[in-house]
């Protein structure tokens, strides 16, 4: 049988939790796209005169990958809140806390200040995509789907373009808005701070600009009717808020793996780094697993409970289905793996192709940063719809495959074949942008259809999320690269960084295949 026309309330439903989660998801793409722009005279201004390409690399790597560590935790947190008190209300709160913290970096003294401010507003940024992607997913009705993953991808990117599109404007306007400034009374000192080094400060004060949005969210966007169906279940109330302190656990885990590569050179053994973060890796994924099956072990005791008075301990006839913990657990880390491809490919490589073309130009065309973005972004809203929709056309195993070979080769492309800044290095960074951002395509058309409506915000979170900290590892890795071993060349150690896509096309064949099947209940 087919799905019911939708009624015309249900329908204003659809497209109002629509319309908020692509300004979300927008959003989310316009602050993770500021800082790798801006991040060049960011840091040689908080690093002070004087500041090496090694330097700024490095600590470039650090505040990544102190993003990543917090988007990761975020996608945990905010998931497991989204599965405990609904998808919206719990959106409205992470939206809060990245926008405002966000516009808090422009107030930063310090490359540490910044590093803190980026992953507390991270955390509210992991949580807002499976929220968002949670709530549109169970809205919408199955045949939707595809459309609506490419839609997501590209909302982010648009974000993308949209600081390209800033900063050149700011570029052009920056002595006007001085003179603005000035004129409205403010001190000198204060407006020179913020109009220094390509006013990188008035650039991240925008972040604050999302938190509009949670009024919008608030007054129009429903709550998932899926969800509220779990509520009156009763499945909501098995998550318990002391399981947190395995993602607390977790979080300070992959602070140290931070810590072992983000100390000076010479300072911690290498054969400790490695082996500390290997062992921190397994903490880290234990603690972010910890809430789920916590979680699905309370749900089958009580499952199990009396169900009458004669003690009969079998579960009642309308009673849901219990996901089993094995089959829940191996679906978290498969989707954690697919992942941890795509965000390791795009931040150990693809994210570093701005400062590239800063240092190609010399620093003296500011404007090189944003037209690459620019370009970046363009391919990547192309390729995200693309990507979505071959997957629907084509399955998802063998559409994720051609994505990890089309990205490994676009990068290659980039990376081994140009030397200026010109034409030819934005096309390649268009093709580079389409191909490695495409799995944010394929991502929430797929990562939905491994869980369950009761634990789904919080399985997608963590499978999507969790690779933000390998993404972190690979960020570290490549600002200790790029400062101990190749002494500032992007493109050699962007390359090497890119061959995590081999592993991505082998490991999608232990994936199971969803196309054409409903969203499991």
């Amino acid at each position: 049988m087919g799905e019911a026309p939708a009624s015309n309330h249900a329908q204003r439903g659809q497209w109002m939790a629509l319309s908020a989660a692509l300004l979300g998801w927008m959003f989310d793409g316009f602050e993770m796209g500021l800082f790798p722009l801006v991040a060049r005279p960011a840091l040689r201004d908080l690093l002070g005169t004087g500041a090496t390409d090694g330097q700024v690399g490095l600590w470039f790597g650090v505040a990544t990958a102190g993003f990543l560590v917090g988007a990761a935790t975020g996608g945990v947190l905010f998931g497991w809140l989204g599965d405990r008190i609904g998808r919206v209300r719990a959106m409205t709160v992470s939206i809060l806390t990245y926008a405002i913290f966000s516009g808090m970096c422009g107030l930063a003294q310090d490359p540490v200040q910044i590093t803190i401010l980026r992953f507390i507003s991270a955390l509210g940024m992991g949580g807002e995509w499976s929220l968002g992607v949670a709530l549109v997913m169970e809205i919408w009705p199955d045949k939707s789907r595809a459309l609506l993953a490419g839609l997501i991808g590209a909302a982010a990117n648009v974000g993308y373009l949209l600081v390209g599109a800033l900063s050149l404007a700011l570029g052009r306007v920056i002595g006007e808005l001085r003179d603005l400034l000035l004129s409205s009374g403010m001190r000198e000192d204060w407006v020179q701070t913020l109009v220094a080094n390509d006013g990188w400060r008035i650039m991240m004060m925008t972040g604050a600009l999302p938190a509009l949005l949670t009024f919008f969210i608030r007054l129009f966007v429903p709550e998932s009717a899926k969800w509220e169906e779990e509520q009156k279940r009763g499945t909501t109330s098995h998550w318990a808020t002391r399981d947190l302190l395995g993602v607390l656990l977790g979080a300070a885990a992959a602070c140290i793996i931070i810590w072992l590569w983000a100390a000076e050179i010479g300072t911690i053994p290498l054969a400790v780094r490695i082996v500390g973060s290997l062992v921190a890796l397994v903490v880290v994924t234990l603690g972010y697993l910890y809430p789920v099956m916590s979680y699905l072990r309370r749900s089958e005791s009580a499952a199990r409970a009396p169900h009458s008075e004669t003690g009969d301990e079998t579960p009642a006839v309308n009673a849901p289905a219990v996901p089993s913990l094995g089959p829940t657990v191996r679906r978290m880390l498969l989707g954690a793996a697919l992942g941890s491809v795509a965000l390791l490919g795009t931040w150990a490589s693809i994210q570093w192709v701005p400062a590239w073309a800063d240092q190609l130009t010399g620093g003296l065309k500011p404007e090189a940063k944003a037209y690459t973005q620019i370009a970046s972004s363009i391919g990547a809203i192309i390729g995200t719809v693309l990507a979505a929709l071959a997957g629907n056309w084509l399955g998802r195993r063998l559409t994720y495959c051609l994505l990890c070979v089309g990205s490994l080769s676009a990068a290659l492309f980039l990376f081994r074949f140009h030397v200026q800044f010109d034409y030819r290095f934005l096309f390649a960074t268009l093709l580079a942008g389409a191909f490695t951002a495409a799995f944010y395509g394929w991502l929430p058309l797929y990562l939905p259809e491994l869980f369950p409506t009761r634990i789904r915000a919080t399985g997608q979170g963590f499978s999507f999320n969790f690779g933000r900290i390998v993404a972190a590892v690979g960020a570290l890795q490549g600002g200790f690269l790029l400062k101990t071993q190749f002494n500032g060349d992007y493109p050699s150690m962007c390359s090497i960084m890119s061959l995590i896509y081999l592993v991505g096309a082998a490991i999608i064949w232990f994936a199971p295949e969803t196309k054409g099947q409903p969203l499991p209940e």
